[in-house]
């Protein structure tokens, strides 16, 4: 994770829990993966992990949706747009 120190000057407090809130259901779904992978699970449990998996797998591809966009409008160019300097809070 220290790769990604320093990277979020100028990030809001909105896009760094959109990241967090990534990240935590990513690392809950790479867990039941594992869990239903060693197949020690009832077929009860294996199919409320799978529902589970189904909504963390639904929520990253919302937040990975919304970064695209995000990026997307970032990068579109706009007729008659003027390159602005870049200023920083430093």
């Amino acid at each position: 994770m220290s790769s990604k120190q320093g990277m979020g000057r100028g990030r809001t407090e909105h896009s760094s829990s959109d990241t967090k809130g990534f990240e935590q259901a990513l690392g809950e779904l790479e867990k039941l993966v594992d869990q239903l992978e060693q197949g020690e699970m009832s077929l009860e449990d294996s199919l409320a992990a799978f529902e589970l998996g189904v909504t963390l797998t639904r929520r990253c591809q919302r937040a990975l949706d919304a970064a695209e966009q995000k990026v997307r409008i970032l990068t579109e160019a706009s007729e008659g747009a003027e390159p602005q300097p870049f200023v920083t809070d430093d």
